[in-house]
């Protein structure tokens, strides 16, 4: 059984603001994260899954359709604590890996901020490492997410509504730049990168 302290917020639910309110990240966290939660306890009981570590579900769900649910939950919990510790209120210079990858910062945030604005409905945008370390730009649809495809998360965005539309409604072009430009935990990205 997992549990919403297992996922803590890296961060005082006050610490995003002025660009992130408290209140959306307390159904963010509060709510959201831990009605996947619930889902997945519900879900996985009494199947071959129960006693996996999460990521193992994830992978094994991703290749067993009577196993949808399971998997879009487990994803869903994994995405979002992810996507958390993408975020810090303290600046940190984006790493040189992804500058000299892209071929400057600037770079980097157009084609990030290009393919998450793209998302038709809800997904999730993500910098990406290649088993050969190549790094690249992709987006997921939904719950789905890069360790289902052999891919190793690197940083990532969420674009579902809930994780904006109390703070900035229908701009989701408005959000996805405020957050690149003010609150990605680049030290996060750093310890991704060199793993």
């Amino acid at each position: 059984m997992f549990s919403l302290n297992e996922f803590p917020l890296p961060f005082n639910s006050v610490a995003l603001e002025p660009y992130i309110s408290q209140e959306t990240i307390d159904f963010h966290h509060g709510k959201h994260l831990a009605t996947y939660i619930k889902n997945l306890n519900d879900l996985y009981q009494g199947t071959q899954y129960e006693n996996l570590p999460l990521n193992d579900i994830i992978i094994q769900t991703a290749k067993d359709d009577s196993a949808k649910k399971i998997f879009n939950n487990a994803a869903q919990v994994y995405n979002h604590n992810f996507f958390f510790h993408c975020l810090s209120n303290e600046k940190f210079p984006i790493p040189s890996e992804i500058t000299e990858a892209f071929e400057s910062a600037e770079n980097f945030y157009s084609q990030f901020k290009s393919v998450a604005t793209s998302i038709f409905g809800s997904g999730w945008a993500w910098l990406v490492q290649e088993k050969d370390g190549t790094l690249k730009i992709i987006s997921t649809a939904n719950a789905d997410t890069p360790i289902a495809h052999n891919l190793k998360p690197i940083l990532t965005i969420d674009v579902w509504e809930h994780s904006y539309y109390l703070d900035y409604q229908n701009r989701r072009a408005d959000y996805i730049d405020t957050v690149l430009k003010n609150l990605i935990n680049w030290e996060f990205v750093k310890e991704n990168l060199q793993k």
